[in-house]
């Protein structure tokens, strides 16, 4: 049997290089899956951080930091897609190499690396179907074989408490920037004697604007501990 009869026995009926090009077009299609998915968790997190500045503005800072633990894990979820993106461009690069291999020898070796990373995104919720679809196909074709223990990485819940704590305190240290801020540029063209006769006020306002901002650190720090 000639190289082009091994490839084919190996791949099935189908032109082997045919084969290799309809899972490249497959995979790429699913990395434009998870571009969206990235990009409608990105602006779900930014509408998160607003949310968590008004909570933080109310004094609610259990709130603010319910929802900080909320892009704790988007941004976990985020980080996912992303080496799922990179598996599969990986995935990919293995094939072509394989096809490489089979025109210059006639045989074929199983990818155990291509086995991992097909078993892992065969779990990625996003992609599974099309995952285990192509995973099937690749064992069918002696790419790889089947392997069902490799395990999922577990969420942190002690990194998320951390990172939520930094999260609610680095919103804590926006808005006193803010407020910094405004009264840097309110207008300053004023008789003097109205400046002095606000000053009194003037005081008083940072003094509570300090006593809140205070008070929000305390509620946190109750928290954590």
């Amino acid at each position: 049997m000639g190289v082009v009869g091994v490839m084919q026995a190996l791949f099935g009926a189908e032109d082997p290089k045919a084969t290799v090009r309809k899972w490249k077009s497959e995979m790429r299609s699913e990395q434009r899956t998870l571009d969206r998915q990235i990009r409608g968790i990105q602006r779900e997190e930014q509408k998160t951080k607003k949310s968590i500045k008004d909570a933080a503005k109310r004094g609610d800072t259990a709130s603010a930091k319910l929802l900080a633990k909320e892009i704790c894990r988007a941004r976990k979820a985020v980080n996912r897609l992303h080496t799922s993106k990179a598996q599969m461009n990986s995935v990919v690069m293995q094939m072509e190499n394989q096809l490489a291999q089979q025109k210059l020898t006639g045989t074929v070796q199983k990818s155990t690396e291509v086995m991992k990373m097909m078993n892992r995104l065969t779990k990625v919720s996003e992609v599974s179907a099309v995952m285990q679809n192509m995973q099937k196909e690749m064992m069918k074709a002696g790419v790889i074989e089947e392997m069902v223990d490799d395990a999922m990485d577990v969420l942190d819940e002690d990194g998320d408490e951390e990172a939520a704590d930094e999260e609610v305190e680095r919103v804590l240290t926006e808005l006193n920037a803010e407020k910094f801020s405004n009264a840097e540029s309110a207008p300053t063209r004023a008789v003097v004697t109205e400046q002095q006769a606000d000053a009194g006020t003037a005081d008083a306002d940072d003094d509570e604007d300090e006593e809140e901002m205070s008070a929000m650190r305390e509620r946190l720090a109750q928290i954590k501990s």
